[in-house]
């Protein structure tokens, strides 16, 4: 990890579950020093979210890293961290605000043993407000944030299968802090980066909100496919596919001839984008008929031979199959000690002179705390 864009960074990660270890592994996969700081005995609680000896979902968020067990529940612990903070560049955590300024391990009482560290801290709605002290978790900020009111039906609502505003507060923590380094080497000082589920969430909606400053109702899940004429088909094969025709009228036109229907060209309803987006539950119901006569794979050689841009509607099986994520390599195998071999996603960023690396996989809980504390501490 030498090379790595952020070589020679040192990041302490107080955190769990989701939000802040991925903001740690991103910044891990880019080279930093990442010691994840766990409470003996259990650990991370996604430690024990899958097979008894190795959680896929802990595996997914905490590669690259490295492991220390302190007890912050006890006074050792909490000075052991701040021997570790004089070291740190970086300190990253998830707690509930005011936690861990109880125990004195706020960022003002840090700062003064490292003006040059850069504070993370990570909540459900912020370190201040009338829902300061709310537990948020993922679909808390997807409900809250209106992420789950355009990702479903409100009439009948589904939650989502994926943690998307944990992850998504992951990346915006990321953010902050890379833009607190830059500032650093400009000032020397360190500060406090701050997110929350709930504003990560919301930023992540620019786009709609934006729409929605202009007038009119809330949108819903059916408004962009509407505006951006996104098509979800079913083949006779029984596999799925999706048709995203945007704005260019090329694509309108390839699309009626791929499918052999080209008088659709001329028909009032469909004359233009805004018609058809006007009549999109029409167009919807012509499309949804004809392309269960052909199976997935003609259909997609007929519309890319039109250059209509469209694409299968994979599942995960089908996704590490598929011939350009073997490509991009998005599929790495990690030596483990036990299990052998693991899988993790890779990274989805490519710097030509200082790559992101994928080289280990998670850690066993304090694998690493007595090389940390000794190759680290001895510095004091």
């Amino acid at each position: 990890m030498s090379n790595g864009a952020l070589a020679g960074i040192t990041v302490l990660e107080v955190a769990s579950y989701v939000s802040g270890p991925f903001a740690g592994m991103l910044l891990s996969d880019l080279g930093a020093q990442v010691i994840k700081i766990e409470p003996p005995g259990e650990g991370d609680p996604f430690r024990g979210w899958g097979r008894t000896e190795y959680s896929a979902t802990f595996g997914s968020l905490n590669r690259n890293k490295k492991s220390v067990a302190l007890d912050l529940k006890t006074q050792d612990g909490c000075d052991t961290l701040r021997r570790l903070v004089a070291h740190a560049d970086v300190l990253v955590e998830n707690f509930r605000p005011g936690k861990l300024i109880r125990m004195k391990l706020g960022y003002e009482h840090l700062r003064p043993l490292n003006e040059r560290l850069i504070y993370c801290s990570i909540s459900g709605f912020g370190g201040q407000g009338p829902y300061r002290d709310y537990p948020g978790y993922d679909t808390i900020g997807q409900g809250m944030g209106g992420l789950l009111s355009l990702l479903t039906e409100r009439s009948a609502p589904k939650p989502m299968g994926i943690s998307l505003s944990d992850h998504l507060t992951g990346i915006f923590a990321c953010y902050g802090i890379l833009a607190a380094l830059v500032a650093r080497q400009r000032t020397g000082r360190g500060q406090l980066v701050e997110t929350s589920l709930m504003e990560s969430t919301v930023a992540f909606l620019a786009e709609n909100a934006a729409n929605f400053f202009e007038g009119g109702p809330p949108p819903d899940r059916a408004r962009r496919t509407h505006q951006a004429l996104v098509f979800a088909c079913v083949a006779a094969d029984g596999r799925p596919l999706v048709i995203h025709l945007s704005s260019p009228q090329k694509f309108w036109a390839g699309l009626t001839k791929a499918i052999g229907r080209e008088e659709l060209q001329s028909d009032s309803r469909f004359r233009n984008r805004a018609a058809r987006s006007t009549n999109y539950d029409a167009l919807d119901a012509i499309l949804a008929d004809t392309f269960r006569t052909r199976d997935r794979d003609e259909w997609l050689a007929r519309l890319r031979a039109e250059d209509v841009p469209c694409g299968p509607l994979y599942d995960l099986q089908e996704v590490f199959d598929d011939p350009q994520v073997k490509f991009l390599g998005l599929k790495k195998e990690l030596p483990h000690p036990r299990r052998g071999r693991v899988a993790v996603v890779g990274s989805p960023v490519r710097l030509s002179d200082t790559p992101a690396q994928i080289a280990r996989a998670a850690p066993d809980l304090g694998e690493h705390t007595e090389q940390i504390l000794r190759t680290l501490l001895k510095q004091a």
